[in-house]
């Protein structure tokens, strides 16, 4: 052999060793990853096990939370109806008692007897308009179906005014004092005339949608009454909720701006703003309630969010008329009736909801915190009508 052909042979026998060596150095190195890969996969498979362990741990509680939640809801609303129920006792004992009595036993459905059903209706506070609406239906259903019985009047009665009752767009966050997400901090403009309750209501709406999680701060707007910051800094400490308020006489439009302004800095979820209630001065009043949306306006486009209008149910029809003015000088998106456990015409919840297209969306049936109820057309009609 020659010296090339045996120098080649070395080389060639170095590069097979070589690639031996090599060889057994990727098969090593790909058995390490291997193993590697089952080590991890091991750690992975049990880590994947603990993640879907606690996914399942968390469905659990959220829908025990659920659960727990749904009862919790479906008590606070049977213990609403209820205290709807009792501080309705006064109107329904004149109204149910009453119809009774005009209604009797045996008598025939008449001209007569639905001219005292119409004379009893207006002066349970439903006022003439409305009443001539009911009458008007009932007359056209007894002769159509054909009633005879006197008796059958109290349902057909029940069942047209129930027609006429508006529900709330927002009836079921009114329920559990739910917000919209986008719409933080929700404002809330609280109108109303002095002395329908217009700041123990602020306090009992903080109280309530603080109860449902929500965190509050309340705007002393109204200051042109001097006792009016004191009360209402009273309602807020039972609340539990803050307040921002200014010297007697300053601009309410700046207490407002002020409120709104700290609940943006502090996270706030609702901003409740009294105002002041001067009817007797339509074109000031408007003036400043327009003035107050404005600068609230510069820090949040959509503010207000509601405009609430306080009414006293004590005063019967003459909530409707001051209803009428307020709704000439703002855009009310809900009525409060308060102080209806203390007065006979609970009706006029009637002629406001069919008179004025606006829905009414609490009512006040006490003086406790917890007293102010969403309103609900059924529930209210069960209560008037309920033996």
């Amino acid at each position: 052999m020659s010296f090339l052909n045996k120098l080649k042979s070395k080389f060639s026998n170095q590069s097979r060793e070589q690639k031996i060596e090599t060889d057994s150095e990727v098969l090593e190195n790909i058995d390490k990853q291997e193993a590697t890969f089952e080590i991890y996969d091991s750690k992975n498979e049990n880590n994947i096990s603990k993640i879907e362990t606690q996914i399942e741990t968390k469905t659990e509680e959220n829908e025990k939370k659920s659960f727990f939640s749904k009862i919790t809801s479906n008590v606070k609303s049977a213990f609403g109806i209820e205290k709807i129920k009792e501080g309705l006792t006064k109107t329904r004992k004149t109204f149910s008692d009453n119809l009774r009595k005009v209604i009797g036993i045996g008598r025939k459905i008449d001209d007569n007897l639905l001219s005292e059903i119409e004379e009893l209706l207006i002066t349970a506070d439903i006022g003439v308009d409305t009443t001539e609406q009911i009458i008007s239906a009932l007359s056209t259903r007894v002769k159509k179906e054909k009633y005879e019985n006197s008796e059958d009047l109290y349902n057909l009665l029940k069942e047209e005014i129930q027609k006429l009752m508006i529900e709330s767009p927002s009836a079921n966050n009114d329920k559990i004092y739910d917000i919209p997400e986008n719409k933080k901090p929700y404002t809330i403009l609280v109108i109303g005339v002095n002395g329908v309750g217009k700041t123990t209501t602020i306090g009992k709406l903080a109280h309530n949608y603080k109860n449902a999680g929500k965190e509050v701060i309340i705007g002393a707007a109204d200051t042109f009454r001097a006792a009016a910051n004191e009360q209402l800094e009273i309602w807020a400490e039972r609340a539990g909720v803050d307040i921002v308020q200014q010297q007697h006489g300053a601009d309410p439009a700046a207490v407002a701006f002020d409120t709104l302004k700290s609940a943006q800095s502090k996270n706030k979820d609702v901003v409740i703003i009294d105002t002041a209630g001067r009817l007797h001065n339509k074109k000031h009043l408007m003036e400043e309630l327009e003035k107050i949306s404005r600068v609230m306006r510069k820090l949040r486009y959509e503010a207000p969010d509601e405009v609430f209008l306080i009414l006293d149910a004590t005063t019967g029809q003459n909530a409707i008329f001051q209803a009428k003015e307020f709704i000439k000088v703002s855009n009310v998106t809900g009525i409060i009736l308060t102080k209806l456990d203390g007065t006979a015409k609970g009706g006029v919840v009637i002629p406001i909801a069919n008179e004025l297209k606006i829905p009414v969306r609490y009512i006040g049936v006490g003086e406790k915190i917890d007293d102010l109820q969403p309103f609900e057309a059924n529930v209210f009609v069960d209560s008037l009508f309920e033996v």
